[in-house]
C-alpha cells in the first residue's frame, strides 16, 4: 500500500512538472526576451521565460558587443538601464562596448532580481489555439525531443529571433525582401550596390577564364535580377567574433575539423587584387572591446558574413538549423585559420593574426566560441501595421509608437553572383543597403501584434511586422529590448482589461512606458532637450543642427565659435520630487570644437561653475556622444534649478544639447 501511495504522489509529481499555467509566457531568452519577462514579473504578473538554448542573451551575450544604436535617444526604459549598469560595471555612466560574459551575467542578474522563471534547453514543438487564442503551447527537451512538457498562460510573446512561435500559431509571415513596388520602396528588392562589395574583374571561375570549370566556392549561379526585384532571399548570417590578444588569456586558433582551403579561394583572388591593403582592418570590421578582447565583424567583399547559406535557415526544421549553423561556425573558424595559416596570404597579415586567440574567460561551456549565430533576419510578421522605408525616413510618422529606432536602413549581402561588365565576366555580391540620413522615429504598436482575426493573446517585439529594408533598420538589440518591454506592458494591460492585445488602450500604454520607465515605480530621470522650446532658452546666434548623427534626439543647438556676442543656452527641468540629483550633459562627437566652454548649474540658490575642456571628453563605441557628469545636486521642486551652457573661448564650435537629471534617491 505504501509502495502504491508513493507511485501515485511520484506520478502526480511528475505530471505537475509537465504541465505549467502562467500569466504570461516569454519565448525566447534573446536581450528582448529577457525584458519582456522581466517587464511582466515586477508588473505583478506570473511568468515563464523559455530559451531553447543554454544562455540568456542572444546576441548581446553572443559578441555583439560593439552595439549598434544609431540616436541613444531612441533606447529608452529598462533597455537604457542596462546599458547604465554596463557602464557601472566598467566604471562609467554608461557603456555600449562590452565584453560577452559580462553582458551574459546582467542579464542573469535581471532575471535573478526580478524572480523570473527560467526555463532553458526547451523548444517549441507544437500550439494549440482555439477561435484565435492560443491556449498552450508543447515543448521538448532541446536535447532529449520525447521529453514534452505543456505550457499555458493568458498571454505569449514570441522574443525569438526565428518567430517560431508566431509561426506555429499560423499568424501571417513573410520570408526574404519585398518588390519595391509592394510598400511603395525604392531600396528593397534586389540592389547592386558598392557596399561591402569585390572590386571589378575578380575572376569566378575555378579555372580563371574558363566557366567550363564551374564556379568557385561561394559563387551561386543565380542571375541577377532587376532592381528592386522582390525574392525570398535571406541577408547573410555572421558570428560576431570574440578573441583576445592576451597571450595569458589566449586558446589557439587551431585547424579545424572538416576544414577545407579551396572555400577561400575567392579570398586569394581578392586579396592579389589589392595588394596595398596589408591590415586584418581592411578583411574585417576589427572592433577593440574591453580586457583586450575584440567584436570581429563582415567587412568588404569576402569576410566573415557566409553569403548565400542561410536561405533554408527561417522556416527550416531544427536539424536543418543546427547544420547551418555548424557550416556557419566552420566556415568562420576556418576563415580565421586560413589568415593565419595559409601561404597564400601576405606574412604581414599571418603575423598580425596569429597575435590573436579565442578568450580562455568567454564561452567556456562551449568550446571558447560564441553559442549564438547572428541570425540578422528571419521571418517577419505581416501584422495589424507594416513598417517600411516611409516610416524610416520620416513620410510616414505613426501615433501608436512604444519604442523608437534610429538605425540606417542596412542589409548585409544577400547573394554573390557572376555579372558581366564590358565584356567580361566577374564575381560581385549583392543585396548590401546602408542608407541613413533620418534621425529617430517611433514603432507602431500595431506592428508587434498579428491581424485581430489571426490570434487575439500574442505579441511579436522581434521578427516584428517590417518590410525587409525597414526591418534593416529597426533590428538593433538595444531596440529589441525596448519592444520586449512594450510588449510585456501591454500584455499587463490585456490580462487586466481581460481583452485582446488589439484592444489595448495605446494612450495609456504609451503614458505608463513614459511615467514607469523602470516598470518599478521608480521616480523617472529628466531629459531636458534642446527641442523641448518650453525648457530652454537661448540667447546669441545658435543655429539648429538636424544631422540624425551626432546629437542626442532629432537636433542640436550649434555655435560656430565667431564674433564676440556672448551666447547661451539655459536647461530648466520641471523638479516633481525634491532631492538629490546627478546631472549629466550630452557633447556630440565633432570634428573640431572650442577648447573650452563654460558651464553653470543652479540649485534654485547658489551657482556652481564647471569649465569643460571637449578635447577631454572620449567617445567610445559607435555612440555619438556622451554623457559628461556635472555633480550631484539637492534640487526643490518647480523651476527654479537650471543649467546654462554658455560660449567661453570663440575658438571653435560649441554644442548645447540635452541635459539629463537623474535622480540619486
Amino acid at each position: 500500500m505504501r509502495y502504491l501511495l508513493l507511485c501515485l504522489n511520484l506520478l502526480l509529481l511528475t505530471s505537475a512538472m509537465a504541465q505549467q499555467q502562467v500569466d504570461v509566457c516569454v519565448y525566447g531568452g534573446t536581450s528582448g526576451g529577457v525584458m519582456a519577462a522581466y517587464t511582466a514579473k515586477k508588473l505583478g504578473k506570473t511568468v515563464l521565460l523559455i530559451e531553447p538554448g543554454k544562455h540568456l542573451g542572444g546576441m548581446t551575450s553572443g559578441g555583439l558587443g560593439l552595439t549598434d544604436i544609431g540616436n541613444k535617444y531612441a533606447i529608452t526604459g529598462i533597455s537604457r538601464d542596462y546599458y547604465r549598469r554596463i557602464g557601472q560595471h566598467y566604471g562609467k555612466f554608461e557603456q555600449w562596448i562590452f565584453e560577452p560574459h559580462v553582458a551574459e551575467d546582467l542579464f542573469n542578474d535581471y532575471v535573478k532580481r526580478g524572480k523570473v522563471d527560467v526555463l532553458l534547453s526547451h523548444r517549441l514543438s507544437s500550439v494549440k489555439k482555439t477561435n484565435g487564442t492560443i491556449q498552450e503551447i508543447v515543448l521538448e527537451d532541446s536535447g532529449k525531443p520525447a521529453a514534452k512538457r505543456t505550457i499555458r498562460a493568458k498571454m505569449f510573446i514570441d522574443c525569438s529571433y526565428e518567430g517560431d512561435l508566431m509561426a506555429k500559431a499560423g499568424v501571417s509571415y513573410t520570408v526574404g525582401r519585398e518588390d519595391n513596388s509592394k510598400y511603395n520602396e525604392t531600396i528593397s528588392g534586389v540592389q547592386l550596390m558598392t557596399g561591402h562589395q569585390l572590386p571589378d574583374g575578380i575572376d569566378p571561375y575555378k579555372t580563371p577564364g574558363q566557366p567550363e570549370s564551374g564556379l568557385v566556392w561561394g559563387i551561386s549561379p543565380a542571375k541577377l535580377e532587376p532592381n528592386g526585384t522582390g525574392d525570398t532571399k535571406v541577408q547573410a548570417y555572421n558570428y560576431r567574433i570574440c578573441l583576445s590578444s592576451d597571450p595569458a588569456n589566449q586558446v589557439a586558433i587551431t585547424r579545424p575539423a572538416g576544414y577545407d582551403s579551396t572555400r577561400y579561394e575567392l579570398l586569394v583572388r581578392l586579396i592579389n587584387a589589392q595588394p596595398q591593403k596589408r591590415s586584418l582592418n581592411d578583411y574585417f570590421i576589427w572592433s577593440g572591446m574591453p580586457n583586450k578582447k575584440t567584436d570581429i565583424n563582415n567587412r568588404n567583399g569576402f569576410s566573415t558574413d557566409m553569403i548565400g547559406m542561410n536561405y533554408d535557415y527561417p522556416d527550416g526544421s531544427y536539424a536543418k538549423r543546427a547544420q547551418i549553423i555548424r557550416d556557419h561556425e566552420l566556415y568562420t573558424k576556418g576563415l580565421l585559420y586560413f589568415f593565419g595559416h595559409d601561404s597564400r596570404v601576405p606574412q604581414e597579415l599571418r603575423e598580425q593574426m596569429l597575435k590573436w586567440g579565442y578568450p580562455k574567460d568567454e564561452y567556456t561551456d562551449t568550446g571558447n566560441w560564441s553559442p549564438q549565430l547572428y541570425v540578422r533576419e528571419a521571418r517577419r510578421m505581416v501584422g495589424a501595421y507594416v513598417m517600411t522605408q516611409a516610416n524610416c525616413q520620416g513620410k510616414e510618422v505613426v501615433t501608436d509608437g512604444v519604442g523608437m529606432a534610429a538605425y540606417t536602413m542596412d542589409s548585409h549581402n544577400i547573394q554573390r553572383i557572376v555579372i558581366e561588365k564590358d565584356g567580361k565576366k566577374m564575381a560581385k555580391n549583392e543585396g548590401n543597403v546602408e542608407v541613413g540620413g533620418f534621425g529617430p522615429y517611433p514603432i507602431a504598436y500595431r506592428a508587434l501584434i498579428p491581424k485581430e482575426t489571426e490570434c487575439r493573446n500574442l505579441l511579436v517585439p522581434v521578427c516584428l511586422s517590417a518590410s525587409h529594408i525597414a526591418y534593416g533598420s529597426i533590428r538593433m538589440e538595444p531596440v529589441f529590448m525596448v519592444l520586449g518591454q512594450s510588449t510585456a506592458l501591454a500584455a499587463v494591460m490585456a490580462i487586466d482589461a481581460k481583452t485582446s492585445v488589439q484592444k489595448v488602450d495605446i494612450a495609456k500604454l504609451q503614458q505608463t512606458l513614459k511615467t514607469n520607465p523602470l516598470a518599478d515605480g521608480s521616480t523617472p530621470e529628466i531629459l531636458v532637450d534642446n527641442d523641448d522650446k518650453t525648457l530652454t532658452t537661448a540667447t546669441g546666434p545658435w543655429r539648429l543642427e538636424t544631422k540624425s548623427k551626432g546629437g542626442y534626439g532629432p537636433s542640436y543647438l550649434i555655435h560656430e565659435g565667431q564674433g564676440t556676442e556672448a551666447a547661451s543656452v539655459r536647461f530648466t527641468p520641471t523638479i516633481v520630487k525634491a532631492g538629490k540629483y546627478r546631472i549629466y550633459t550630452y557633447f556630440p562627437r565633432l570634428a573640431k570644437s572650442a577648447s573650452e566652454l563654460g558651464i553653470t548649474v543652479s540649485d534654485g540658490k547658489n551657482q556652481k561653475s564647471i569649465p569643460i575642456k571637449p578635447a577631454d571628453i572620449v567617445v567610445v563605441g559607435q555612440t555619438s556622444g556622451e554623457w559628461v557628469s556635472l555633480g550631484e545636486y539637492d534640487l526643490p521642486t518647480g523651476k527654479t534649478a537650471s543649467v546654462e551652457i554658455a560660449v567661453k573661448q570663440a575658438d571653435g564650435p560649441v554644442v548645447a544639447d540635452a541635459v539629463l537629471f537623474v535622480p540619486a534617491f
